[in-house]
Order: C-alpha cells, then sequence, then structure tokens
C-alpha cells in the first residue's frame, strides 16, 4: 500500500476516533502519526512517553474499533513515541513513569479568585522543592482542579529539579501498597521507596481516615521527609482538622505549612474554563456559547467539562454546526441528569435485573462466574457512578473490604479495555441507570 494511502487511512481513523470517543479527543491529535499499517497491525506514533500513556488508557478502544471500521478487518492498535522525534530525555520518561496527564499542566490551569493561592503556591513549591511551603496541603470540593495542579507541580518540578526523585500517587494506592509490603514481608522496601524521595505527592489524603496502621507508617514517612528538607504535597476534601478520625500529631503536622483551599469557580472563571478546556480539545465555540455553558453548569469544573463532551458528542454524530440552539439542546437533558442523585440502589436494581440474580446472590459469599461478574460490574459502576467510598460499595455488596473493590473495579476496566462487548454493556447499563425512567 503507498504511503500517501496509509495516511489517508488514517486520518479518516482519526476522524472516526473523535466521534466515536469525544471525551478523550484532544487538540493534538493531529499530531500523531501512522507508523506502520499493515498485517492487521497500526501502529501510532506520539510526541512524548505522556501522550502513550494517555493514549494506551483512554483512546485504544475508540482507535481499534474505528481501525477496523473504516479497513473492514480486524487491526489491533498501538502507540508509541515516534521515532522520527527526538529521543525524551530523562525527565520525560520519569514523568511518563508518574502516569502524570498530558493536559493537567500549569498552562492548562485557568487561575481565579477561587484558585488563585493554590495555584501561586503550587507555583512556587515546583520552583523551589522543601523551601517555600512544606507541607503544602490543598482542600476543596471534588472536580474543583486539585488533581490538576498536583500533575502540574510534578510536570514543572522534573523541569527545574534536575535528576529529582518524586512519588506521585493517590492515597488510595499508598495504602494498598503499604498493605501488599506487610503481607509480602517487604516492609523496609516500602519504606526506602517512600522515604528517600524529593518529593511526595498524595492525592486524596483523607483516604488516611479510620485506618490506624497506615497512618502511623505515613506519619513516620511525613517525619523523614520533613527532617530531610524534602517536599510533600497533599490534597483533600476538607482542612486537616475536618478529617474524621485523623489524629491529632497528623493534624498538626499537615498544618505546619501552608493550607490553601479551592472554592468553586465564579461565573467569570467557568467561562475562561470552558474556553480553555475547549481549545485543549481542539472544539471552536463561540463567546455566548462559552457564556450558556458557564451560567448553566456551576457545581464544578468536572462538569464543564461533561458539558463540552455532551456539546461535541452531538455535533459529530449528527454532523451539525456548535451553535447556541445546539448547545441548549445537548444540554437540557445533561442538566435534568445531573440534578437526579443515582444511588447504589439503583446501580443494584438495573443490574440484577439484567443478569437476573438476585440482591442476596451478590452479598453473598458464593464465587460462580453468573454472579461474580454482575457483582464486580456493580462495584464498578458504584465508583464511576457514585461518590461512595469504596468501603461503602463494599458494604452494600455483602460487607466486603475496600481492597475487594477495588479488585473488582481494576478487573472490570481491564475487561472493558480489552472486550468491545464489555464495554457496551457497561455503556447500556450505564444508560439504563442514568435514564430519568429509574428514578
Amino acid at each position: 500500500m503507498a504511503a500517501y494511502e496509509v495516511e489517508g487511512i488514517f486520518t479518516d481513523i482519526l476522524d472516526r476516533a473523535k466521534v466515536l470517543d469525544p471525551a478523550n479527543t484532544r487538540e493534538w491529535f493531529d499530531k500523531l502519526k501512522v507508523v506502520h499499517l499493515a498485517g492487521g497491525e497500526l501502529g501510532i506514533g506520539c510526541p512524548d512517553e505522556a501522550t502513550v500513556r494517555f493514549m494506551r488508557t483512554n483512546c485504544r478502544d475508540a482507535f481499534t474499533r474505528a481501525a477496523q471500521q473504516i479497513t473492514g478487518h480486524l487491526v489491533s492498535v498501538d502507540f508509541d513515541v515516534d521515532t522520527e522525534k527526538k529521543p525524551s530525555s530523562p525527565d520525560q520518561r520519569a514523568a511518563a513513569a508518574l502516569r502524570l496527564h498530558p493536559d493537567y499542566t500549569f498552562e492548562n490551569f485557568v487561575v481565579g479568585p477561587s484558585n488563585r493561592l493554590a495555584h501561586a503556591s503550587c507555583v512556587a513549591v515546583s520552583q523551589s522543592l522543601g523551601n517555600t511551603y512544606n507541607p503544602l496541603f490543598i482542600y476543596g470540593s471534588s472536580g474543583l482542579g486539585k488533581t490538576h495542579l498536583l500533575h502540574a507541580v510534578c510536570f514543572e518540578a522534573h523541569k527545574k529539579s534536575d535528576g529529582a526523585v518524586i512519588q506521585f500517587l493517590s492515597c488510595e494506592e499508598f495504602v494498598n501498597r503499604f498493605i501488599s509490603a506487610i503481607e509480602e514481608g517487604n516492609l523496609p522496601g516500602f519504606q526506602s521507596q517512600f522515604r528517600t524521595v524529593d518529593m511526595l505527592v498524595i492525592d486524596d489524603i483523607q483516604f488516611l481516615r479510620e485506618r490506624e496502621h497506615s497512618q502511623e507508617e505515613f506519619f513516620h514517612t511525613f517525619n523523614a521527609l520533613y527532617n530531610n528538607g524534602k517536599q510533600i504535597i497533599l490534597s483533600g476534601d476538607s482542612p486537616p482538622g475536618k478529617i474524621p478520625s485523623l489524629e491529632e500529631r497528623l493534624i498538626s503536622r499537615f498544618n505546619w505549612g501552608l493550607v490553601a483551599r479551592i472554592d468553586p469557580p465564579s461565573y467569570e472563571t467557568r467561562i475562561a474554563i470552558v474556553q480553555k478546556k475547549a481549545r485543549v480539545r481542539g472544539l471552536k465555540i463561540s463567546d455566548d456559547i462559552a457564556e450558556y455553558v458557564a451560567r448553566k453548569v456551576q457545581a464544578n469544573i468536572r462538569e464543564l467539562e461533561g458539558a463540552l463532551t455532551t456539546i461535541y458528542a452531538i455535533a459529530t454524530t449528527t454532523g451539525k454546526d456548535i451553535t447556541l440552539e445546539l448547545a441548549r439542546t445537548a444540554l437540557d437533558g445533561q442538566i435534568k441528569l445531573a440534578a437526579r442523585h443515582i444511588s447504589i440502589t439503583d446501580i443494584i436494581e438495573v443490574v440484577t435485573r439484567h443478569f437476573d440474580v438476585r440482591l442476596t446472590d451478590l452479598q453473598s459469599k458464593k464465587r460462580s462466574q453468573s454472579i461474580t461478574q454482575p457483582r464486580q460490574i456493580c462495584m464498578y459502576l458504584a465508583r464511576s457512578l457514585t461518590r461512595h467510598s469504596l468501603e461503602e460499595i463494599g458494604g452494600h455488596l455483602g460487607g466486603r473490604d475496600h481492597t475487594t473493590v477495588m479488585h473488582a473495579c481494576n478487573k472490570i476496566t481491564l475487561a472493558r479495555d480489552a472486550d468491545p462487548e464489555i464495554s457496551a454493556l457497561l455503556n447500556e447499563l450505564t444508560r439504563q441507570i442514568t435514564s430519568p425512567a429509574t428514578a
């Protein structure tokens, strides 16, 4: 096949992938290159490792389906760094190893009155690890940009601090690694991994609540880092003193540095956020559409992104231009949905009806595939569609612990990415759960 034919096919695949997965479409998709298309394999070149990870994690399924629809053949898709580009630096490879999101940079963060202090403190810390605000504690409700800032700090610290060793993970992952280290008898290895870094960044630190052994371990980790002048950055959904069942000695230490709050964005800031998010996705919208979205969606940044995804999806599937009228039509259904509270009971009712199983079966200790899969799907959907903790989800399904719920979510995620039928099933169940008819 001639090179120009391959390029043409790849252009069609790109266009189809954008339609299939508008939520993950990005402006820089145009920088992707086809490396090879032969023998049922499509190789796609990316600018750097962070982009490779984003594509493999979020876009493989959409690109695989797009390639198969365009070519009419079974095609496997993989992503790698474009070999024609300059080899990536150790800092770039280290950033990719931290699983940083390529969109979450300081450049893409919109600063307003609600987040100015948190943003400025993160920028200051990234310029001089351990010397400015240590520890730095950022808190606020879900979807206001805390995780974005943590990623941005890590990106910038890699640029400014040559060879800095950084650990960035969720508190949930920290606790699970600690548990695994105990089970494997490798506690010294765990301690060495986290107590010898230049910067430790932990998201959702409130997950430490009611975990006495994990709090004890984190207390000693905190002391080791702080005493050696190493940077500590934490985020939570509330200030240190408001985290339930958190030991006083940890509350005291979390307050040693700067505690910065992020509030919901103002109307003007929401407009700027909508415009910025649209540019990142390569989406052209007018000022009146940005203003309309900002007026209608006020809760958080995540819902603003969801509104843009909805508008883009309807525009691409219908082939219509993005107008104010289209935006109004698109958001009317989403706003009604946002006003509706989804409970674990809603999820269980839909799943048990689909699989023809009883709630008592899901709550039992039965391990047959006919029971295990619906139970794991319930856990996955509850994690995706509600704000319940892992423990709360496990409690609804037979008193299972958080590690069981996490295992189930990971297993269903892998199955979803590997099996189009599972992906379609999850989409259908989600549609039924979120439909007003199930309310």
